[in-house]
């Protein structure tokens, strides 16, 4: 059976690697003339973090940062894929056509990247990983570590070459 991979939820951290990411998640989605959705989480703080903030910061404020980190992660986002598509408009047509959605839920990175894909259909996943723990190398990080054992679809995850860490 071949798969029909139309819609691939790309999830990104904003970081270089994540970028490295997007270039096969771009390349999928040309070759299977699907679209893409990117999801980038934004961590929740404890209840007991976010007051120590706010009583320090004031809730005014406080408000006022969560909602400017908000867009400025979708501007953010919006950049890092037309820069990416200008980089490789001689090998992906339409590179920015391809990005139909982006979302940024709040929560924990691993749940809100699972519940991305059901809500919008996705075939796959596409993600990168730094693998940073104990262990260094030889695992991949706890967000896609958690991805792959619960998803219901095919996850591909991407590390950045040595020569690029």
């Amino acid at each position: 059976m071949v798969p029909k991979i139309k819609r691939i939820l790309y999830a990104t951290d904003l970081s270089e690697n994540a970028r490295y990411a997007f270039s096969y998640a771009a390349d999928l989605a040309q070759r299977y003339d699907a679209n893409m959705t990117i999801v980038s989480v934004m961590e929740i703080l404890s209840p007991f973090a976010e007051k120590q903030v706010q009583e320090m910061m004031g809730h005014e404020d406080w408000d006022k940062l969560k909602s400017g980190h908000l867009e400025y992660s979708k501007q953010k986002i919006k950049e890092r894929v037309s820069d990416f598509c200008k980089s490789m408009e001689k090998h992906i047509d339409a590179c920015d056509l391809m990005v139909d959605d982006i979302q940024i839920p709040k929560g924990v990175p691993y749940k809100e990247i699972l519940k991305a894909a059901e809500n919008v259909n996705a075939d796959m996943i596409v993600m990168g990983t730094h693998g940073y723990n104990i262990l260094e190398d030889s695992l991949i990080g706890g967000t896609a570590r958690r991805i792959i054992k619960d998803s219901k679809i095919p996850v591909l995850v991407i590390r950045l070459p040595e020569d690029e860490e």
